[in-house]
């Protein structure tokens, strides 16, 4: 989907510059009522959508459309009004892409927020402007910072039941900062809004003002993404090897974690120690001069190593650590079993998956006020800090460094259930 252009022509966004951004705030706070907005007021609905919205008011006696609908998929969230599932949703204009993620407000889907986050380049935060910041707000700017969001956006929802008031606006804002003055992300905009009439989420609205910023989709077509992952060092976790022995070709497919990768780079493999030279980067488009995170890309080496699933390739100056001691930061998901010392499992990190051994539970975290608690266990939405031990090493980074060589999924031996998410913070 696109957006025209005055001579009715379809323009699309770059592919590179895809943001991917979660929303998360308390229950009505309008979380699902926004992103309705967003692609409503986008002109990135689909003709088949906007029926659908069309035939619930006629239902309702109400030419109003209910946008919240849009995302709001399961006939339970439907019924109770809430967002239980992580409803992905994908639109462009002429100047981005966008993936959203639309999070669950309630405390007891903490492990939906964590799975919608987790890959966000920006989180917004919602609040009603007539409650001010909630307990659930402080929880979901928490674990944004927790996740290493980068950026945070305070939208300050349902204005126009305050008429618009400037106070009742910059109280809450003054209010955010000095909660997350201590927190990760430090890039916080705030904006003030009203999803349902759709004030300054697609344009700017003449009822604030005083309000001289963007509006909501200015800024997120506006704001610079400073990829982390491309700035630090090279990663590629191999996923396969792609043979054409008619063609003598040999290359190691995989996405880049990390960094950047051009021909003629020295790069160092894992397990083995062995450092070669890269001869060629193929994408299924062709060959790059160069490729950076998180491109998909398949590379030639100068020398015959062996070389598998689950192996790595790294910068030779800047390796990760071959680590079987972990200590990380532990999101659990499930209801049973529940985690405790001595709890065996799998460690699936980027493409290489080891048995693991928790060794202990060192606290609990309160998402709340960061307050850690000790603890003899973690049970289904707890997040604690955990002692790993690994059967063999897994190439890792802190998470606060590199998110994707430093987390990964813990699962069930038994049922092959994902039972928890990990941020590593040491490795050794």
């Amino acid at each position: 989907m696109s957006l025209p252009t005055e001579a009715g022509q379809p323009t699309f966004a770059p592919a590179d510059s895809l943001l991917r951004f979660a929303t998360a705030g308390a229950v009505d706070d309008g979380k699902s009522t926004l992103i309705g907005r967003l692609l409503h007021d986008s002109r990135s609905l689909l003709a088949d959508q906007l029926e659908m919205l069309e035939l619930a008011g006629a239902e309702r006696g109400d030419e109003s459309l209910d946008l919240a609908m849009v995302t709001d998929g399961l006939r339970a969230e439907r019924e109770q009004g809430i967002t239980i599932d992580v409803a992905h949703r994908y639109f462009e204009t002429a100047r981005r892409a966008f993936i959203i993620a639309d999070t669950p407000g309630h405390a007891q889907y903490t492990r939906n927020m964590v799975t919608g986050a987790s890959t966000a380049d920006l989180a917004i935060v919602l609040v009603d402007a007539r409650n001010g910041l909630t307990e659930q707000s402080r929880r979901h700017a928490v674990l944004a910072g927790l996740l290493r969001v980068p950026r945070l956006v305070l939208a300050v929802n349902k204005m126009d039941l305050v008429d618009y008031d400037r106070s009742a606006f910059e109280e809450i804002t003054a209010e955010f900062a000095r909660f997350t003055g201590e927190l990760e992300p430090r890039d916080v905009t705030a904006i003030p809004i009203s999803a349902l009439r759709g004030d300054n989420v697609v344009h700017r609205a003449a009822t604030m003002p005083w309000y001289d910023g963007p509006a909501l989709l200015e800024h997120l077509e506006e704001v610079r993404i400073d990829d982390d992952r491309a700035a630090g060092g090279f990663r590629l976790p191999v996923q396969y090897a792609i043979r054409a022995p008619d063609r003598d070709y040999r290359g190691y497919a995989g996405q880049l974690s990390g960094g950047t990768v051009h021909e003629g780079a020295e790069v160092l493999h894992l397990p083995s120690g062995l450092r070669t030279r890269v001869t060629a980067v193929d994408t299924a488009d062709g060959a790059l001069a160069e490729a950076r995170a998180p491109q998909s890309v398949a590379v030639r080496l100068a020398d015959e190593i062996d070389v598998g699933r689950g192996d790595l390739l790294c910068a030779p100056e800047d390796p990760p650590t071959a680590a079987t001691e972990l200590s990380a930061r532990v999101c659990w998901m499930a209801a049973s079993p529940v985690l405790r010392a001595g709890s065996r499992l799998l460690l699936k990190h980027t493409t290489r998956t080891v048995k693991a051994l928790a060794t202990e539970i060192r606290h609990q975290v309160d998402v709340t006020t960061l307050r850690r608690d000790p603890a003899g266990q973690l049970g289904l939405n707890d997040i604690g800090e955990v002692g790993l031990r690994l059967a063999r090493p897994v190439f890792c980074d802190p998470y606060a460094s590199n998110r994707l060589t430093g987390g990964g999924l813990l699962i069930d031996e038994a049922t092959r259930a994902t039972v928890g998410a990990i941020m590593i913070t040491e490795a050794r």
